[in-house]
């Protein structure tokens, strides 16, 4: 068997997580283009450096893979679609790690995203087999079903059988939900920063057996990605003082036991954790004891704490000690999702596991200001999806690579781009609204001052006629955003009736056939000729909600001359 490459994370990147809909300029392709920019600037290379791609995302059509990276480039490269639930990310991530470790390609991105649906997550196709009903079927016959969301009873229950055979209590649980949500405060990408006592995590909300509200994860909007690349590419590039070794690496799905034992903590991926962490260990020749900083899939405390023994932290039945004695937090033996983890910090399906990469390369690189772990030179990651598959991750800060001696042409500098406080997803420092508030939506009642498009508007009231109307039939909708002052407003130019209209009202309402969404400069431009329809739309400028073909009607109201 030929010698495996070594393989190193040299870029990464990552958008804040956002609670779905709160921002309504933040599609998948905008997120996809926000971290894989992140990503590429952070390893100071272009896209065309990038030879394969590997796209991760539970919940969208086929394809949305090649159109996440439409925003980077038109390359032609090979682009792997992939879903593997909630390790779809670490998925991605772990191909291609594959493709460079094989040497099928010197760098690869590894891009995941995932724009959810509020509330607990559901099946969308009802008209064939659900592959989880094996899951449930077991849980039913060990448990029964409750009147709850699934995920949440699968995890409860398996809190519930580890309180039975070992004692642990309740207050393990949410010891480990305060944490998390106690270490998101220090990370601007997160998706809450709220930090809140052991008794408030206790008395929230009950939603299934142990487990309240503040210790489960919330459905989110965001991306994130990572360039990996071999060790030629490392010293092309001058990469040396990013490189992060992933040291070893291993996917793991369901095994016999997932099912035949009858046991909670088995069906949601103990098995397959604890195989996958071994597969790890025997690889970088390193254990739990060597590691210093965790991240690790906490989509709801029963399964962090189920976790620590699946990975070999302590015991089977001692988890409980390991939450008491601070050994998951600053100053104990490890710590464990200094990022908020997916509790606190979000986890949007196709993204976490790249998230969860991007923090602890930012880790072992010091990056991390003020939830830097200090010291940290080796890192673990876990990634869980039901269904299912348990992908663990070894991250070295490597010491036997030569320094460069200048940075090679082609590379672009980057020192300060993509780092952990680097969270502006415009390329400045603003963390949440375009204008650096935390205001994303908003009235739009008086926004005529604000929005340059108002000009556009008022104008086109005076060109509609009855012709133009009988030629288009659509009710369009404009939503424009990316004012000054953070100012946003829709309008409604109704080509169905009469001799048309305009009507302008809040961000998002009015009833339309066609939905064009853009910002206030770029339909400036649209709509004065300076920017070719098509174009706009590839580079994501420009978003259709609705009938897309109703959209090439648009040449009707595009100004040939405009002193806009």
């Amino acid at each position: 068997m030929a010698s495996r490459k070594r393989v190193f994370v040299v870029g990464v990147g990552m958008t804040k997580f956002e609670k779905p809909g709160r921002r309504a300029d933040f599609d998948y392709p905008q997120m996809a283009k926000i971290a894989g920019e992140q990503a590429l600037a952070d390893a100071g290379i272009p896209y065309d450096a990038v030879q394969q791609a590997c796209v991760g995302y539970v919940y969208g059509d086929s394809t949305c893979g090649q159109r996440a990276v439409y925003g980077l480039g038109l390359s032609g490269i090979p682009v792997y679609n992939v879903n593997n639930n909630c390790s779809t990310g670490s998925t991605a991530l772990f191909m291609a790690k594959q493709f460079v470790e094989g040497g099928l390609a010197e760098c690869v991105l590894a891009l995941g995203f995932e724009k959810m649906q509020r509330g607990s997550l559901a099946s969308h196709f009802d008209d064939r087999t659900n592959p989880m009903d094996q899951h449930v079927m077991t849980m039913m016959e060990v448990r029964g079903m409750a009147k709850a969301p699934v995920a949440p009873q699968m995890f409860g229950n398996a809190g519930i059988e580890h309180m039975e055979k070992y004692g642990t209590k309740p207050e393990h649980f949410a010891k480990i939900a305060e944490k998390n949500h106690r270490h998101s405060r220090d990370n601007p990408r997160s998706q809450f920063r709220d930090v809140y006592s052991l008794d408030q995590i206790m008395g929230a909300k009950t939603v299934y057996g142990p487990l309240t509200k503040l210790q489960c994860c919330p459905t989110s909007d965001g991306a994130g990605a990572a360039i990996l690349c071999s060790e030629e590419f490392v010293y092309k590039y001058g990469l040396q003082k990013k490189a992060i070794e992933i040291v070893g690496m291993s996917m793991v799905t369901d095994m016999p036991s997932t099912f035949k034992e009858k046991s909670m903590i088995k069906m949601v991926g103990y098995d397959m954790t604890k195989k996958a962490a071994e597969d790890v260990y025997r690889q970088s020749g390193y254990g739990p004891q060597d590691v210093q900083v965790i991240e690790l899939h906490d989509c709801f405390s029963c399964n962090e704490l189920i976790t620590y023994e699946g990975l070999g932290l302590c015991p089977e039945g001692k988890a409980g000690q390991l939450v008491d004695a601070g050994d998951n937090t600053y100053g104990g033996k490890w710590v464990i999702n200094p990022s908020g983890g997916l509790i606190s910090k979000g986890h949007p399906l196709g993204a976490t596991g790249l998230a969860q990469c991007a923090e602890l390369n930012w880790q072992l690189r010091n990056e991390c200001g003020k939830r830097q772990v200090k010291g940290a030179k080796i890192a673990l990651q876990h990634n869980l999806g039901l269904g299912g598959a348990a992908v663990v991750t070894m991250y070295k800060k490597p010491t036997d690579l030569k320094a460069p001696a200048k940075v090679p042409i082609g590379r672009f500098r980057s020192d300060s781009v993509g780092s952990a406080g680097a969270v502006s997803d415009d390329g400045g420092a603003a963390a949440a609204g375009d204008d650096g508030s935390d205001n994303a939506g908003g009235a739009t009642e008086s926004v005529g001052d604000k929005l340059k498009a108002t000009a556009v508007f008022e104008q086109m009231k005076k060109r509609l006629n009855a012709t133009m109307v009988k030629k288009v039939g659509v009710v369009y909708r404009f939503d424009v955003s990316g004012g000054a002052g953070g100012a946003q407003a829709s309008w409604v130019v109704n080509l169905k009736q009469g001799d048309g209209s305009v009507t302008e009202g809040k961000y998002g309402s009015g009833k339309a056939d066609c939905i064009i969404i853009m910002k206030d400069a770029d339909l400036i431009k649209l709509m004065s000729g300076k920017l070719n329809p098509q174009s706009a739309f590839m580079q994501g400028q420009l978003k259709i909600k609705g009938n897309m073909m109703l959209a090439q009607k648009l040449g009707a109201l595009v100004q040939k001359k405009s002193n806009l």
